[in-house]
């Protein structure tokens, strides 16, 4: 994002998982019924442009990518919270809507939302037009990726070192560069044994399937034109090597396709899922 700025990245997806609901038909791949009022005052021109838009590659390719990936990575914190974990650390967490669902649902899971400064007091700005209370159970850890240090932002914000956690990193990796990106899987590898990180991460061009290709054809000039180029690419081959050597072992890598179960792919909408973003998971060892 661009300092002092919204992120646009942010809004899109946002936007997005609102117009899911409004737009798609049936089955319902995620449902987030909190995106739209924290859109708020431009929640109707922005869900308005899935309407008149929708079946464009790049709308509905971005309500199939936010969808699906928010599919997975709920799910699986859903079957590691019955199993005992507690803390669920959302990494860019942009306008990313857990928290707050999980409140009204009455979960007990701790959530950290890391996330640059600037984007943070935008989204406090949002919650507080919108009437949306943050959480007891919510803590703000601002952070710039590219230069702040990750573990000391997450323990000021109160967390547990001592405890694992599932961190979810999802439509991030791709606008940091390598470095930033091999920083934060130091900081992941360096969590309490049984943590769990959930991270997606961009194809290079070779292995994109065609639906993919011609989503990132538009899609990544147009994201460099607000400012927020995709810089870092992997294959799943490097991202595992590099998962390895800051102490993390590669448990999968999921394709779109993959992110959900396959009815919900049987559709009589556009949404299509696309090879451009897959999901590596992985844990700590013991």
């Amino acid at each position: 994002m661009q300092q002092a700025q919204p992120s646009q990245t942010a809004l899109m997806a946002a936007a997005a998982r609102a117009a899911h609901l409004v737009v798609d038909r049936e089955p319902v791949i995620f449902r987030d019924t909190i995106a739209a009022p924290l859109l708020g005052e431009r929640a109707d021109e922005l869900i308005g442009y899935h309407r008149a838009y929708g079946d464009h590659l790049v709308l509905a390719g971005t309500r199939a990518q936010v969808t699906a990936r928010s599919h997975y990575a709920e799910r699986r914190l859903a079957e590691r919270a019955r199993t005992g974990l507690d803390q669920y650390v959302v990494l860019g967490a942009g306008l990313d809507t857990f928290a707050y669902r999980a409140e009204a649902a009455g979960g007990a899971m701790r959530v950290f939302e890391v996330d640059h400064p600037d984007t943070q007091e935008w989204k406090r700005g949002l919650l507080a037009a919108a009437g949306i209370a943050p959480p007891a159970a919510l803590a703000f850890a601002p952070v710039d990726f590219e230069s702040d240090d990750l573990l000391d932002a997450l323990l000021a914000a109160g967390f547990d070192p001592g405890r694992p956690a599932l961190v979810s990193w999802l439509g991030v990796a791709m606008y940091l560069t390598p470095e930033a990106v091999a920083a934060t899987l130091a900081v992941a590898g360096r969590l309490a044994a049984g943590s769990e990180l959930i991270m997606e991460y961009a194809l290079p061009p070779a292995l994109r399937d065609e639906q993919g290709s011609a989503y990132a054809e538009f899609a990544l000039p147009a994201a460099a034109e607000r400012g927020e180029p995709w810089l870092a690419f992997f294959t799943p081959g490097d991202l595992s090597a590099l998962l390895e050597r800051h102490g993390l072992e590669p448990v999968e890598h999921v394709r779109q396709a993959g992110c959900v179960e396959p009815r919900l792919w049987e559709r009589s909408d556009v949404l299509r899922p696309a090879d451009l973003c897959r999901l590596a998971r992985a844990t700590v060892p013991a």
